[in-house]
């Protein structure tokens, strides 16, 4: 591989010639490592058949899923079962660590002009969607014009994707066509996109009006999966999405679902042939995983069941009673199994395993700034939200909440993702004396009952949102403690999980505890969550601040680096400046399994490693 680098200014700038694997050489592209091969290298391990139906998985969701179309899927969860009936051109090494690109459904790692503009991307030949109705009993395969169709539903006004923002100003002539779309109220989907030039049913070249150096990393996310347009057509609602219906070409099919309660998915009989081949990383236990799967055929699991159950004890009591193989164990529940990070020595002796990570994900506190009383940018709203953020104890709420199950942050981006700066210190800090004093300053004054007024006189209240389930009762405590230390009222609306994304998306809300993992693990996925053009997308405290909009856009014409961390930190002044929101924490995921549970560790990106593991029916 040969790269040429040419000065930038202050950054080294990677042109990238051609050349079908990019490595992250150089110190702005510390986890996108675009080496690595096809899964399916390896000679098949004849001990280890294909998907035996006698395994079964059985795991939780602790909230209920939303539904299944690639294209208007938010939420964890149902992005879980997206990621394995779904596929993506790209996906994610196993082990590697960092993170490191490699092909799914594409035969190799694109090929990429000198201008980084112009992406190649060749596809696997021989690869097929679960059989459908909508195919008319006819083996359907994949081609790439799946893909052109699939990014296009992402920026189709009637769909109104919260994931469009992937593609948006990228790629030539499809933001065009969507503005168009938007007025005539019409997508046309045969309609060619210069952008999108397939070049034969096998061969895509993605050209771009702009380098995009995150794209093969933006490829492997859920959103970007392949969906059959014969299946959308078919199932779709009103608004063209068909969230009921899941149809891939992955390792595995939704065979059953029973709405907020259930969901088994059954091997995929018809997926292609896939082996185990993963090099160990730095990590000790990599070894151990690599020893027990290597050279076996994906997935070894036959069937996956998954429950959904509401409360933290609930699914523990469940794990304990051996119901369940694999759960993600939460901050309220660690105590009864953890101490200091590790398993206590009586879970130790039934060979339970623990997985354990800092999840690369941002909570954040948003007000929302489209609220007359609490959006704004006006002086007196301004210190009104910063006198809250600075009365509100992240420190205090790891606790209470998670007990000590996460880390604080100071900065938007959170550890293991590149651009993540763990010597920022932001300018909000926990201060309720001076929080008190702004409030005093600004005119918000006290009345005998020792609750605050607007400067106006009238009544000053704030309407926190929380989920149902016991987390959410915990922070509604947490965070009326906050608003008594400055004397304003809260009102406490709890609402489904759902239900919250719903509203939350229409900038509804007033104020919530937000938390965002990433799709991609660089720092652009978690600075556009404050830009303006993604409010009704992912900007949910609905964000409007021209100086950061502007600061936003430059960051996206740089590569990771020096220079485009110079702008992050700006970026981030400027939001602490008009608290827009109060940057929280990131939590530890602690992944529970059963002593038969082979294989297994948490990826950081990947929402899933159901295909990468096995069960041992002996024990």
């Amino acid at each position: 591989m040969n790269f040429k680098f040419a000065k930038n200014k202050s950054a080294e700038v990677m042109h990238l010639h051609g050349y079908k694997r990019m490595c992250a050489i150089g110190s702005f592209l510390l986890i996108a490592l675009y080496c690595g091969t096809s899964t399916a290298t390896t000679p098949p391990n004849k001990d280890a058949g294909f998907a035996d139906p006698t395994k079964v998985l059985r795991t939780i969701f602790p909230v209920a899923e939303t539904g299944f179309d690639p294209a208007a899927t938010r939420d964890l969860y149902s992005n879980t079962i997206n990621e394995v009936v779904f596929e993506r051109l790209f996906s994610y090494d196993y082990l590697a660590s960092p993170a490191r690109v490699i092909p799914e459904t594409a035969a190799e790692l694109p090929e990429v002009s000198a201008d980084g503009k112009n992406y190649t991307i060749r596809l696997k030949k021989g690869i097929y969607f679960s059989p459908d109705d909508a195919f008319k009993g006819k083996k359907r395969e994949l081609t790439v014009e799946d893909y052109v169709y699939s990014f296009k539903r992402l920026m189709d006004p009637k769909i109104a994707s919260s994931h469009r923002w992937l593609l948006e100003d990228k790629i030539i002539g499809l933001d065009a066509y969507a503005a168009k779309a938007k007025k005539t109220g019409k997508f046309d989907y045969d309609v060619k996109i210069p952008g999108l030039e397939i070049v034969d049913k096998y061969t895509l070249r993605i050209h771009l009006s702009r380098p995009d150096f995150n794209l093969p990393m933006i490829l492997s996310y859920a959103a970007m999966s392949a969906v059959a347009r014969e299946v959308i057509e078919k199932y779709q609602d009103l608004q063209g999405l068909a969230m009921a219906n899941p149809v891939g070409t992955g390792p595995y099919k939704l065979t059953e679902w029973v709405r907020g309660s259930k969901m088994v998915l059954d091997a995929n009989p018809d997926y292609r042939p896939v082996y185990w081949d993963y090099a160990a990383s730095a990590d000790p236990a990599d070894q151990q995983i690599v020893k027990a799967m290597k050279g076996k055929r994906m997935p070894q699991i036959g069937k996956v069941i998954v429950n959904v159950i509401l409360e933290d004890q609930s699914r523990l009591l469940a794990f304990q009673k051996d119901e369940v193989d694999l759960f993600q164990l939460y901050g309220g529940l660690a105590p009864q199994v953890m101490k200091n990070g590790k398993l206590k020595p009586e879970f130790e002796k039934k060979g339970v395993q623990l997985s354990r990570i800092i999840d690369p994900e941002l909570t954040i506190y948003y007000w929302n700034m489209q609220d007359p009383v609490w959006g704004g940018l006006s002086k007196e709203k301004i210190a009104l939200r910063r006198a809250v953020a600075m009365a509100h104890k992240v420190e205090d709420e790891i606790r209470i909440v998670d007990n000590g199950e996460a880390v604080p942050l100071e900065f938007p981006i959170p550890p293991s993702v590149v651009g993540h700066d763990p010597k920022y210190r932001s300018s909000i800090q926990y201060n309720p004396a001076a929080a008190n004093a702004l409030l005093d300053q600004f005119g918000y004054k006290k009345g005998k009952d020792g609750y605050r007024t607007l400067p106006d006189g009238q009544p000053l209240e704030i309407t926190y949102t929380a989920q149902t389930e016991s987390r959410g009762k915990l922070q509604a405590e947490v965070w009326k403690k906050t608003y008594d230390s400055v004397g304003i009222r809260m009102k406490v609306d709890f609402r489904p999980f759902a239900e919250i994304l719903k509203a939350e998306k229409q900038c509804q809300l007033t104020q919530r505890i937000s938390p965002w993992i990433a799709d991609y693990p660089d720092g652009d996925n978690f600075m556009q969550l404050f830009y303006s053009k993604n409010i009704h997308m992912n900007n949910n405290g609905c964000v409007a601040i021209p100086e950061y909009d502007k600061l936003y856009e430059a960051s996206q014409k740089l590569p990771a680096g020096e220079e485009r961390d110079a702008l992050y930190h700006k970026m981030a002044r400027v939001m602490e400046v008009y608290s827009a929101q109060r940057i929280g924490y990131a939590r530890y995921r602690n992944m529970l399994s059963q002593a038969r549970v082979i294989g297994y560790k948490k990826h950081p990106v990947m929402h899933v490693e159901w295909t990468y593991i096995d069960i041992d029916k002996n024990k």
